[in-house]
């Protein structure tokens, strides 16, 4: 073997080595989401709710601006926007508004922030209500964020992310009242 060949074998030997031993923890998972922070993503959500008999799908986009504005534009089955900027909660639906200061209801504000914290990478915000479990690796990883508040813990059970490096691929909710959400995400490509 001529030595540039092996000393670019040793190289790639050295590369593969140092990916296999790059450390996989909550603070690797919450740098990779942080850097990645931001954008829009189509979702597609399947709600399973006990009074009826079937699966309500819905179909929309959502948009992150790190690091407190989270937008929710549901297309199907029908119209609605829900925007979460700071404390400030709009929702809105055909002729109705809603509008919340979320200081003001303290639940709502800690399942909201645990889905804002994940998309920012915001460990401390995370931990202030849930305890946290990371498993699989930076390819395929899976978080788990169980409530803290025993309040909390009377509306949802837990709340499991997946995903890959710093991308969210799919967040599942499993309410108290055995209702549940899975939300799953496709990176939407930037207009030309």
């Amino acid at each position: 073997m001529r030595p540039a060949a092996a000393l670019g074998a040793m190289l790639v030997a050295w590369s593969a080595l140092c990916a296999a031993t790059e450390s996989w923890d909550l603070n690797r998972l919450m740098d990779l989401l942080a850097a990645s922070a931001g954008g829009r993503v189509a979702f597609v959500e399947e709600k399973t709710i006990a009074i009826l008999d079937h699966p309500v799908i819905s179909r929309g986009e959502m948009r992150f601006t790190p690091p407190a504005r989270l937008e929710r534009l549901t297309r199907e089955p029908g119209e609605e926007s829900l925007v979460l900027d700071g404390d400030r909660l709009q929702i809105r639906r055909g002729d109705r508004h809603l509008d919340l200061e979320l200081r003001n209801h303290p639940q709502a504000a800690a399942f909201i922030d645990s889905i804002r914290g994940t998309l920012a990478g915001d460990r401390a915000a995370l931990e202030r209500n849930f305890a946290l479990s990371l498993a699989g690796n930076r390819d395929a990883w899976r978080l788990d964020l169980l409530p803290r508040d025993p309040e909390l813990a009377e509306l949802v059970l837990r709340i499991h992310v997946e995903g890959s490096a710093g991308r969210v691929a799919r967040i599942e909710i499993l309410q108290a009242d055995g209702d549940r959400s899975d939300l799953r995400f496709r990176p939407i490509e930037p207009a030309r």
